[in-house]
């Protein structure tokens, strides 16, 4: 197979994570002929700011109008499901960023209409309460029914799917790994963690654009790291993937808390409306190991992403975000001027941690080369379809346990 012929569905601040990290394994590797988006005019400047020759209004058109052997979604969580599938019955790879799915409150009129044809994304009204009065396990119902089709319309057309949870590929993450194979120690526990201040967007703060708060948009990251180790341990050790068997979870919104509302001076994000800003999950493998995983959007200093893996004969950490590749000072914050520091940072004064190469740290290109790989290849990615679908349910089996106060066994979601 030659160059893979990948077209991009979406325009927004992910295809400004995807777009270089394609460019760079070559156009001899990767090839990128088209873009499409709810706008076309917003996809044809995008197609014009980085070189792609072809734009389009829907991915329907886009998939008559040009040739290609694969679609990269880089839309909101709410139409990943419709998108993947109708990619996958064209016959097309798909590669799909985090999250894979979620529960978004039904499928009305503008629901159909961003899926199909890109009118625009469903607009919650102000006094939209889904987080708060739709039962989780009804959502956790809802999102095992569309898992499911996703994964059959995958497996019926045999199309290669690659699921872009960048943990995965971060080096720090991936050194750790490979330590753990040289240790031979049993994982017997894992610490990680995501947060940060808060997202200013407003989709994110409200369950019916973004299917979930903290620990969907955070947790998720940590989590799929933790599920891939033990799946990537099980399979090393025994054969086969070691799999969650439980999860209990604990969420809150910390920002409502009054003596913080009484405040002059904010620093972290507010006006969450119907999700959670701070989560934590508890996970039980089948092998009886353990993960303890916080997400939270109240946390200040910049983006803390790490991983910690506790062995029988070893300890090991992996510090995502920040880490002391570079490290700086200032006693004014405008002394850098406009110097990229660090994704989130509330100021540039002090000692801060000025990340070399973000992207690099981060394993976006090294995501997009496994998947491109795979796809050239024909062989499955580190992160596929498995770590997608496991990642998806255990985190609502978790607001399952966070509404009802209980544990939730996972067996019967993950057979």
């Amino acid at each position: 197979m030659g160059a893979v012929r990948v077209g991009l569905v979406g325009y927004g601040n992910a295809a400004k994570f995807h777009v270089p990290a394609l460019r760079r394994l070559g156009e001899e590797r990767c090839e990128l002929v088209a873009v499409c988006g709810r706008s076309r005019e917003r996809a044809e400047a995008f197609a014009r700011e980085w070189n792609i020759p072809r734009a389009f209004g829907t991915m329907a058109e886009m998939l008559e109008g040009v040739e290609l052997d694969a679609v990269d979604l880089v839309v909101p969580n709410h139409v990943h499901g419709r998108y993947i599938i109708e990619a996958a019955r064209a016959g097309k790879h798909v590669i799909c960023e985090k999250h894979l799915t979620g529960y978004f409150g039904g499928d009305d009129e503008a629901d159909r209409a961003a899926a199909s044809g890109g009118r625009g994304h469903a607009r919650p009204t102000k006094d939209e309460q889904i987080g708060r009065t739709v039962p989780k396990a009804k959502m956790l119902d809802g999102v095992l029914e569309e898992v499911q089709g996703i994964g059959r319309a995958l497996e019926e057309s045999g199309v290669i799917f690659g699921y872009a949870e960048n943990w995965v590929y971060a080096p720090a993450f991936v050194k750790l790994r490979r330590l753990c194979a040289a240790a031979g120690g049993t994982i017997m526990r894992i610490e990680a963690e995501e947060s940060h201040s808060g997202s200013p967007s407003i989709y994110a703060k409200r369950w019916r654009t973004s299917g979930g708060g903290s620990l969907v948009l955070k947790g998720s990251h940590p989590l799929g790291a933790v599920l891939q180790l033990k799946q990537w341990e099980g399979e090393t050790k025994f054969g086969r993937p070691i799999r969650p068997a439980s999860v209990s979870c604990e969420v809150g919104n910390l920002t409502f808390i009054e003596a913080f509302k009484r405040e002059p001076k904010h620093y972290l994000k507010t006006d969450w409306q119907d999700v959670e800003d701070w989560g934590v999950m508890v996970l039980k493998f089948e092998d009886g190991s353990v993960a303890e995983i916080t997400a939270a959007d109240t946390t200040l200093g910049g983006v803390h992403n790490y991983l910690e893996a506790y062995l029988s004969n070893a300890r090991i950490r992996a510090n995502i975000n920040p880490n002391n590749a570079c490290v700086a000072y200032a006693p004014e914050p405008d002394i850098f001027g406009d110097e990229y520091i660090t994704e989130k940072i509330e100021t540039k004064g002090g000692y801060t941690f000025p990340s070399p190469e973000e992207h690099w740290n981060q394993g976006y290109p090294q995501e997009m080369a496994d998947f491109i790989n795979c796809i050239a290849e024909g062989r499955a990615p580190s992160s596929g379809f498995l770590l997608a679908r496991d990642t998806t349910i255990v985190l609502y089996a978790a607001y399952v346990a966070a509404e009802e106060g209980r544990r939730v066994e996972l067996a019967p979601y993950l057979r």
